[in-house]
């Protein structure tokens, strides 16, 4: 089933702040992943930087997913306003994923190469549309 969640990017904060507001809604973190789960990727990391969170997830009122990724300095990745919050979309298909991405993608300064297949076996783009919003287009393919 397609839905909508909201994504949180921190520099090197993630599992704080989850863990804080894991307290606030009284609701347990359901998924949390390491980007030392991933040893192509964590070895190319410096050693700070390996135990940080690659995807966490926690439900709050009714159903509603906060999700979240350490944002890396290494990478040249910096937490400005308009960077720390994306509108995650998860749609049922590819084509749709595709629509989304290139509709919302038109008149970007700044978005990823296109959709792509990625290491954690999603389609996966990301976009700032010509609003100045950030938007992340993530197909589970089954």
């Amino acid at each position: 089933m397609a839905r909508v969640s909201t994504y949180i990017n921190t520099q090197g904060r993630t599992e704080e702040a989850f863990e804080f507001y894991s307290q606030v809604f009284r609701s347990p973190i359901s998924f949390r992943q390491r980007f030392s789960e991933f040893p192509e990727m964590a070895n190319s990391l410096p050693e700070h930087e390996r135990d940080g969170i690659m995807h966490i997830e926690l439900s709050i009122l009714d159903g509603h997913i906060l999700m979240g990724t350490d944002m890396l300095e290494s990478a040249g990745h910096e937490i400005r306003i308009g960077n720390n919050i994306t509108i995650n979309l998860e749609p049922d298909n590819k084509d749709d994923a595709d629509r989304f991405y290139n509709l919302l993608s038109q008149e970007s300064t700044e978005h990823s190469n296109g959709m792509s297949d990625m290491d954690w076996g999603a389609y996966w783009g990301c976009c700032l549309d010509k609003f100045g919003v950030r938007w992340m287009i993530n197909f589970a393919k089954k």
